[in-house]
């Protein structure tokens, strides 16, 4: 499977976690992520603030479409999105599929403003 791929894919209801397999096997096809704290991470650089709150309007976007909601620090120039799902691991949370699937789309939306 492919980042592209992934990120065709559509989240689900109801996920079991990720193994440790499953996601180091992920994890290798989103370059900048890495996890962090139990949380799939990565920070994302702008030219300015309108550029970082433009880059936040679309993920919300993205997780509105998939009622799957990341983790968001936003600063002037630099928006750093976290991931994990809350329902997995009998409410303990975790990482699930969902987490990389987002991850995918939000990596093709920071590479689509950065090629316009």
């Amino acid at each position: 499977m492919s980042a592209a791929a992934l990120a065709g894919r559509r989240c689900q209801a109801v996920l079991p976690a990720a193994s440790g397999d499953d996601i180091a096997r992920m994890l290798a096809m989103l370059p900048g992520w890495a996890v962090q704290d139990g949380k799939l991470t990565r920070g994302f650089a702008f030219k300015d603030h309108y550029e970082t709150l433009a880059f936040v309007n679309a993920l919300a976007w993205v997780s509105h479409t998939e009622d799957h909601h990341p983790e968001l620090t936003v600063t002037y120039n630099r928006c750093v999105v976290r991931y994990d799902t809350h329902s997995v691991n009998q409410g303990k949370g975790g990482l699930s599929d969902n987490d990389f699937i987002c991850a995918a789309k939000v990596d093709a939306l920071y590479d689509q403003r950065a090629q316009a």
